[in-house]
C-alpha cells in the first residue's frame, strides 16, 4: 500500500511541478544605467579625462603647425643646404607619428577606463535583475529585443529594477 502512495506522489509530482507555467520578463538596461547616480560620475570622470587629452593633443597639433610653418618659411629660402630641410621634414613627419601614437593611445586609455568604471556599475544591475528575478518568482529575465518573440504574458521588470536601484523613473 504504502509502495502504491509512493509510486501515485512520485508520478503526480512532475506533474504538478509542471502544471506552473514558467515566468519570463524582459529588462530595459539601456533605460536604467544612464538614470544611476554612479553613471553619471563614471561619465564625468570619463569627460574630464577625454577633455586633458583633447587639450593635450591640440598643444601637439600646434606644435607641428609651427614646424611646418617653419619648414615652409625655410623652403622658399634659396640659401638653405638641402639637407637641413630634409631634416626639418624629418622632424615633422617623427613629430606626427608621435601625435598619432599620442591618439592612439589616449583612445585606448579612455576605452580602458570606460570598462574600469562601468564594471561595478553594471554588476550593482545585474545583483538588483537576480534579486527582482528571485523575488518575484521569474524562471528567466532577458534584456529587452533579445528575444526574436516575445508573447503578451511575459512582464517588463524595468520599473522593478529600477526600484530595487533607487533610479527615478
Amino acid at each position: 500500500m504504502i509502495k502504491k502512495i509512493l509510486l501515485a506522489i512520485a508520478v503526480a509530482l512532475p506533474m504538478c511541478v509542471m502544471a506552473q507555467a514558467p515566468k519570463f520578463g524582459i529588462v530595459n538596461v539601456e533605460s536604467i544605467i544612464p538614470n544611476m547616480a554612479e553613471f553619471t560620475e563614471a561619465q564625468s570622470k570619463i569627460d574630464a579625462a577625454s577633455k586633458t587629452y583633447e587639450a593635450e593633443y591640440a598643444k601637439i597639433q600646434e606644435e607641428l603647425q609651427k614646424m611646418y610653418a617653419d619648414y615652409q618659411e625655410l623652403e622658399k629660402d634659396p640659401s638653405t643646404l638641402s639637407s637641413i630641410k630634409e631634416r626639418r621634414l624629418q622632424d615633422i613627419a617623427d613629430r606626427d607619428k608621435k601625435a598619432q601614437q599620442f591618439a592612439q593611445t589616449a583612445h585606448e586609455d579612455l576605452q580602458r577606463q570606460q570598462a574600469q568604471l562601468m564594471q561595478p556599475i553594471q554588476e550593482k544591475v545585474m545583483t538588483a535583475i537576480k534579486a527582482v528575478g528571485s523575488e518575484n518568482g521569474f524562471t528567466m529575465i532577458f534584456p529587452e529585443g533579445a528575444a526574436a518573440y516575445t508573447a503578451t504574458d511575459v512582464q517588463d521588470v524595468t520599473p522593478l529594477v529600477k526600484a530595487k536601484l533607487g533610479v527615478k523613473q
